[in-house]
């Protein structure tokens, strides 16, 4: 059964036009972007089956795989593509509504910048806010993206990120997967040299975080830097 043959207050598109976006469940918004159901599903109940395998949470839905969403009856590569990059405009306009915050006061502020770049991935990624006197931001990049286990930054480049910008300081950030908040030694070592080259070309390393999908770990608020 198709969506157009449900009773009008049960059809997505034509509910969104007559009592607008917010009046939609999880699953009419999902059921929209698939489009239609399989024989024994109608697009809504597909979308429920969806949600529900992912404990009805979008962001445990934005770890599956392209392969994991295929698994679903009646979702071919394309509607599978369709929800992945629904999906990835969400994130990206959360990054964007981060990016307005101008300045970083703490260890908080700076989670905030990263925690919509890197809390959802499964692979480590380091990255870097680069800020002028006043901490405000100057610029945001990804700088290496590794394995499961690690990332290693080059902290040449780093650097040479930053002289570019005429930044005073640095705040780097890398996320682990496994949601362990414990640094490990490799993060320990490379905090730490950082920090001695930043003394060198007078670039204040001022903080390094560790993020995981819902926390993360400061090592100024912990007092190893």
């Amino acid at each position: 059964m198709s969506i157009k043959f449900l009773a009008e207050d049960d059809r997505p598109r034509e509910k969104f036009l007559l009592k607008g976006i917010n009046s939609l469940s999880d699953a009419e918004l999902l059921a929209i972007i698939i489009g239609s159901g399989n024989k024994d599903e109608t697009a809504v109940e597909l979308s429920q089956s969806i949600l529900a395998s992912a404990g009805n949470n979008w962001h445990q839905l934005s770890l599956l795989s392209i392969r994991d969403i295929m698994k679903f009856k009646g979702i071919g590569k394309v509607k599978a593509i369709s929800i992945a990059t629904a999906l990835e405009i969400g994130r990206r306009r959360a990054r964007q509504e981060i990016s307005d915050l101008k300045i970083i006061s703490n260890s908080n502020d700076a989670y905030l910048i990263f925690k919509n770049q890197m809390s959802d991935l499964r692979t480590e990624e380091f990255w870097a806010v680069f800020l002028n006197q006043r901490n405000k931001i100057i610029h945001i990049t990804k700088l290496t993206e590794g394995g499961i286990t690690q990332s290693i930054v080059d902290v040449r480049i780093l650097f040479k990120t930053a002289l570019d910008h005429f930044s005073t300081g640095i705040i780097v950030a890398h996320n682990h997967p496994s949601g362990n908040l414990k640094p490990s030694k490799e993060d320990i070592d490379i905090t730490h040299k950082i920090k001695e080259a930043g003394k060198v070309l007078n670039i204040q390393l001022l903080d390094h975080l560790i993020i995981t999908q819902d926390s993360y770990f400061s090592f100024s608020d912990d007092g190893l830097l």
